[in-house]
């Protein structure tokens, strides 16, 4: 497995497939970025992203079975690894050891 920490984004995509879980294909990802983060995201960037996710190892991905709506076209579904699910953890307790070496003070008043 090539690198191991996450960068900002492939933090959200990763976190998208996961909360997506069996209907995370990259255009329903794209759209659930921009719901819950606000967050107008290209699909080419997404897949970009995709792609740097699987050869880290983090996500794995399959081909759906072809549909009518899409042509006959078969979607991509993405599910993440036992090395994705590691590295958003790894993410998230670093992200709350710096929250909780924050002194109160500095967000006093702000709600």
């Amino acid at each position: 497995m090539k690198g191991t920490n996450l960068g900002e984004f492939e933090e959200i995509v990763l976190l998208t497939i996961a909360s997506l879980m069996s209907e995370a294909y990259s255009v329903n990802i794209v759209d659930e970025i921009a719901s819950i983060t606000g967050r107008k995201t290209k699909l080419g960037v997404v897949h970009a992203v995709l792609n740097r996710l699987e050869k880290k190892g983090f996500i794995t991905s399959e081909l759906g079975e072809p549909t009518k709506e899409r042509g006959g076209r078969r979607k991509r579904f993405f599910h993440i690894s036992h090395a994705g699910k590691v590295a958003l953890m790894k993410a998230k307790e670093q992200r709350d050891r710096l929250w909780s070496n924050i002194p109160e003070l500095v967000f006093q008043g702000i709600r």
